[in-house]
């Protein structure tokens, strides 16, 4: 087994880990609890970490970035054009703002102190997330185009069986069904 396979496998587990929402809590909870007991109730850093944890929503998606890295070094399956792979392979790596979002998350909570680089961070962030969401639409676009065209192919394969016939005249019938 390479290097890559086992990376590949250990980022797997981590992401079937870090998916259930009973991991997520926990890890949250941790942060938080923990900052309440390293505070024990004197302003500072630690009671920034708890109160920002409780009240920020970036938090919750902490580790998420996990997910789109093993995606990006994950093998493609075959049969998707070249141009909607890279695509895809670009909206994972693009996916960074979710890890570049907990950078700025930490600035707000006092941890890290650097404010013109947390600043820089936001915008690179934010930017991140904008051509993730751009690749992300033209590849759902892409894949409409590809799924279109197999019903359409599919509609000339059926059009002259019983098939096509039976689904044609049901059809009125199950969206009356439906209908009442």
């Amino acid at each position: 087994m390479s290097t890559l396979d086992v990376a590949r496998t250990e980022l797997a587990l981590a992401v079937l880990y870090l998916n259930k929402a009973e991991a997520q809590d926990k890890i949250c909870r941790a942060i938080q609890y923990g900052s309440k007991f390293v505070s024990n109730g004197e302003p500072g850093t630690a009671q920034n970490v708890d109160k920002s944890t409780s009240l920020a929503t970036k938090v919750f998606r902490l580790f998420k970035f996990v997910n789109d890295l093993h995606a990006l070094i994950s093998p493609t399956a075959s049969g998707i054009p070249l141009p909607l792979v890279l695509l895809g392979k670009s909206k994972n790596a693009l996916s960074t703002f979710l890890f570049l979002d907990q950078i700025v998350w930490l600035h707000r909570s006092g941890i890290y102190k650097n404010k013109e680089r947390a600043e820089i961070i936001g915008w690179v962030s934010l930017f991140c997330w904008m051509g993730c969401s751009l690749c992300t639409t033209l590849v759902e676009i892409g894949e409409l185009g590809r799924l279109s065209k197999s019903v359409k192919k599919l509609d000339k394969e059926l059009k002259g069986t019983d098939t096509y016939k039976v689904c044609v005249h049901h059809q009125p019938l199950m969206l009356q069904e439906l209908l009442d």
